[in-house]
């Protein structure tokens, strides 16, 4: 396996330390909880540039980079809405997108016609790491203040703002218009798979 994938893997080996780091009751594992997460996304930043730098691109690779990304990401959003820092019908919704269009692309890649990574995508996958960040660090400011005994200017307009909701709007929009787009330009392979499907659940009548 090529160093690229490992890193890959290594993110999806990372998401369930950094979710049981994050909700356990120690400030302190808290925080470790948050440099996992940051160790996770920088294996996200160097998967990409060694593949190129080391002409390791591989079909596998390309459809095992966005699926970390998704368990990774994923992840994060559940735990925060069951912390209810973010709303769960928004979560739902991302999650919906990510399941629907990872299912897509397995069905491509195994018909030998991988999807490809648009634009539009990446910068969803950019804006909900960054949100993501923006969330986690509010959370555990908010805790290490708390069990300090002191208020902050800046949460407090954070929340009076509302920017928590305002940012997960934007990218719930955001990301369900990157899965409206890949629909529409990989119409066929849903239309394929569809049928696909039907022809294995429903029997036939001869």
């Amino acid at each position: 396996m090529t160093l690229p994938n490992q890193l890959s893997l290594l993110r999806i080996v990372l998401t369930p330390l950094f979710v049981v780091t994050f909700c356990m009751d120690s400030l302190f594992f808290n925080w470790v909880s948050f440099g996992i997460f940051f160790l996770a996304s920088l294996t996200d930043y160097y998967d990409g540039i060694l593949a190129r730098r080391m002409g390791k691109s591989t079909l596998w690779g390309r459809f095992l980079d966005p699926l970390a990304d998704k368990i990774l990401i994923s992840a994060a959003l559940i735990v925060f809405a069951f912390f209810r820092y973010v709303k769960g019908w928004m979560v739902f919704l991302i999650v919906f997108r990510d399941v629907v269009i990872t299912a897509l692309r397995s069905y491509a890649m195994f018909k030998g016609k991988p999807m490809r990574t648009s634009y539009l995508a990446k910068t969803k996958t950019f804006s909900q790491v960054a949100v993501i960040y923006f969330i986690f660090l509010y959370a555990l400011f908010k805790k290490t203040l708390a069990s300090q005994n002191r208020t902050s200017i800046l949460l407090a307009k954070i929340e009076a703002w509302n920017l928590i909701y305002l940012s997960m709007l934007f990218v719930t929009l955001l990301t369900l218009v990157s899965g409206v787009k890949y629909l529409i330009e990989n119409r066929d392979h849903l239309k394929s798979m569809a049928a696909d499907f039907y022809h294995v659940f429903v029997p036939s009548d001869t």
